[in-house]
């Protein structure tokens, strides 16, 4: 469990610091889905709490003066300031008093940035902790990003034909942009100040990438680490610091994710999906589903055919 200290209040020349857990956001609109991506413009009045998740999100600033908070690392927000949050990294955004913070937020499954028959392509943007996970953009390149991201916002909106695909090309075409920026704008390394998750080294994604990759394989503790050359206990222990889980619990989180989407967008019977999803067993593959989830599967499929297309999408 992640738990943070943050400076509350100056009294007689002490500063006191309160303990907190952030928020750990599960879900998102669409998660559950063939395309795991959702975007929306928001208007934050005061902020938006300290809080985790194990998804990626990117935001853009529109219009509002503010400030955001990456493992207690500030930076300002402005019109044209991009940031991209990796997974498990505590966040908290300030609104500047008297001020509106306008910003487009988009959470996305890390499964869309890792296609079957590609190179590791834009999985690099994970793990680059030598470079900062934010840039102000200014000019034509702030333009072009306001652009870009308007337009993936109202084909997420619309319904015209190749939305999902459409949705895919914005995605990396946005965070294509990013990445160019920061690498040609990033202040010299002896003078970054990046918020890389103080619990985690760039080291530990490759094996949370490996695992995204290969969760519906059977994958034991004692397969990573001959594959990384590190301790099993070592493992279990950085997948721990790095998402707050232990390996069985991340590993179920992943298929369970998967078996959600297909129950909910294809015919597979319950025992292929259980199968496709990386459970050797039906019937462990049930128990754990409705540990996890209150129901069994097939009544799972049930719920949420019998809810609206905005519902289901919602869970």
């Amino acid at each position: 469990m992640l738990v943070f200290r943050k400076k509350s209040q100056f009294f007689g020349g002490i500063d006191y610091y309160m303990t907190y857990i952030p928020d750990y956001l599960k879900t998102y609109p669409n998660m559950n889905t063939s395309s795991p991506l959702h975007i929306s413009l928001n208007r934050l009045y005061h902020g938006f709490r300290p809080h985790r998740h194990d998804f990626l999100e990117f935001s853009f600033v529109v219009d509002g003066i503010g400030s955001e908070s990456i493992n207690n690392v500030n930076h300002p927000m402005v019109p044209g300031t991009f940031t991209f949050v990796l997974p498990y990294q505590v966040h908290e955004l300030f609104t500047e008093p008297g001020s509106t913070l306008v910003l487009y937020n988009c959470m996305f499954s890390m499964d869309l940035l890792m296609e079957s028959g590609q190179e590791e392509g834009l999985m690099d943007l994970i793990g680059q902790n030598a470079l900062p996970p934010f840039v102000h953009m200014s000019g034509a390149d702030k333009d072009r990003m306001n652009f870009l991201i308007k337009d993936m916002y109202h084909e997420y909106i619309g319904q015209e034909p190749w939305r999902r695909t459409m949705l895919k090309i914005r995605l990396k075409e946005i965070l294509a942009c990013f990445d160019r920026y920061r690498r040609k704008h990033a202040p010299a390394p002896e003078h970054t100040q990046h918020a890389a998750n103080p619990k985690a080294s760039a080291a530990v994604w490759p094996i949370i990438h490996y695992i995204h990759r290969n969760y519906q394989e059977e994958l034991a503790l004692s397969d990573l680490a001959s594959r990384f050359s590190l301790s099993v206990s070592r493992i279990s222990e950085v997948i721990k610091q790095t998402t707050g889980q232990t390996f069985v619990h991340f590993l179920n989180d992943l298929r369970l994710r998967h078996a959600c989407s297909l129950l909910v967008s294809t015919d597979m019977s319950v025992a292929d999906i259980a199968l496709e999803v990386g459970y050797g067993s039906y019937k462990t593959f049930s128990r754990i589903f409705r540990e996890t989830k209150g129901v069994v599967p097939k009544d799972y499929r049930k719920m949420k055919l019998q809810q609206s297309p905005e519902d289901a999408a919602a869970r």
